[in-house]
Parts: structure tokens; sequence; C-alpha cells
């Protein structure tokens, strides 16, 4: 009644294997691919171009606001803006 595994013989055993592997392969696959897709979308609307960096704030700017908020008094603000103004300041690196 149950002989030759209901037809089943060694090629349809390797076909099945075969065909489960590629089977589980196509899912791990889609499964990347929608991960990839979802991490990678882009910030703006489509048709949209993004937006540029921020300008860096020039250094004067950030003197007079540190001086605006008080974090500095204003002989500290003569000194390094004439620093900053002569081109003397700290070696970059």
């Amino acid at each position: 009644m149950y002989w030759n595994d209901h037809g089943t013989n060694g090629w349809g055993l390797g076909l099945m294997a075969v065909g489960m592997l590629l089977f589980w392969g196509l899912v791990v696959v889609a499964i990347v691919l929608v991960v990839r897709h979802l991490v990678q979308t882009p910030q703006h609307p489509p048709g949209t171009h993004p937006a540029p960096p921020p300008e860096r704030t020039p250094p004067e700017q950030l003197l007079a606001e540190r001086f605006a908020r008080g974090e500095i008094d204003a002989d500290e603000y003569r000194h390094r803006l004439d620093t900053l103004r002569s081109g003397d300041g700290p070696p970059a690196g």
C-alpha cells in the first residue's frame, strides 16, 4: 500500500529539496529588499530637492552673540574681536 513513498523517487525528493531552498531563498531576499527600502527612504518628498546644509555662522557673529548673552564681558569681547580681525588666532590642527 505505501510502497515507493507514493511514487516519490530520488528525483522527486531532490526536486523538492531544491524547490524548498529556492522558496526560502526568495523569502529571505524579499525581506532584505523590503528592509533596505524602508531604511533608505529619502527624508524629503518625491520631486523636491533636499535643503542645502546650513551655513556656518561667522566667528564674529558667534562672538557678538556670546557677548549679548553675557557669557563674556566687554574687555574680553574687544580682545577676542581684535584677535579675530588680526588673524593671530590659535594654530589650526
